[in-house]
């Protein structure tokens, strides 16, 4: 994951617009425009088979988990950008986790407020994979 712009120096726009952007993201997980979202092998390993169509049902249910999370907290929140969730799939923990990069995904971005300078990556993990 790139380097990100410490918090205290962030956006122009907020951390609201930035929880409000990442929402966004999250509400539209299928069809995330320039944003990207992956799932890492341990994930993989809990879908089972990743073929066309075998699996499908529980990739979808992963991203049904992401999309409705609402349980931010201080805890799992605590900059209040809603970038971050936790939840449970077959009995295994798992997270989520948003990322903020410039558009050539070589670095954080500047000003992660602002979705026409940033590429947010949204990556789905098993929490024994950090």
């Amino acid at each position: 994951m790139a380097e990100q712009t410490p918090h205290s120096d962030r956006a122009k726009g907020g951390v609201g617009e930035i929880a409000r952007v990442n929402d966004w993201l999250r509400e539209h997980i299928t069809a995330p425009g320039a944003n990207r979202v992956v799932m890492t092998i341990g994930i993989a390993e809990l879908i089972v088979d990743v073929s066309l169509f075998r699996g499908w049902r529980n990739r979808a249910q992963i991203l049904r988990e992401v999309r409705d999370f609402d349980a931010f907290d201080n805890a799992i929140n605590p900059h209040g950008e809603r970038d971050m969730g936790k939840f449970e799939f077959a009995g295994v923990p798992c997270y989520w986790k948003i990322d903020y990069y410039n558009l050539d995904l070589s670095a954080g971005s500047e000003d992660p407020s602002d979705p026409f300078q940033t590429i947010r990556v949204l990556t789905i993990m098993r929490t024994d994979e950090r």
